[in-house]
């Protein structure tokens, strides 16, 4: 079973994001800030990260990305960045901080799946 944590600092996206990947074979944890993700990263080593961009505290999606890809422990931990901010600087600011992939929202739970499925081996 593939584990994944969600990063969201929403209760309501972040419940969107749990029934749709009950959809899925996947064991899930959730967090709802950057600082928590790291943490729970580091102990739970999931397979894939899915992160809001934009959260409260010292630490948003893109610095905890970053983090995570330049620890070579977590290094192979993917991660997928979630964000309303939809514009070519916003996407190419994920990419350069490690995000195997981008997804503005809103976005369909099928093309969530999908995104998952063609991230993780």
């Amino acid at each position: 079973m593939r584990r994944i944590l969600v990063v969201e600092d929403q209760d309501e996206i972040r419940e969107v994001l749990r029934v749709t990947l009950e959809l899925g074979d996947f064991d899930l944890e959730e967090a709802d800030n950057g600082e928590h993700a790291l943490q729970q990263v580091a102990r739970w080593k999931p397979d894939l990260v899915l992160m809001d961009v934009m959260m409260p505290g010292t630490i948003d999606g893109l610095a905890a990305c970053q983090r995570i890809k330049q620890d070579a422990q977590l290094r192979r931990t993917k991660v997928i960045l979630l964000s309303a901010r939809g514009q070519s600087h916003d996407i190419n600011a994920g990419y350069r901080a490690g995000a195997d992939a981008y997804m503005v929202k809103p976005f369909s739970p099928l093309e969530l799946l999908s995104t998952i499925d063609r991230v993780l081996p």
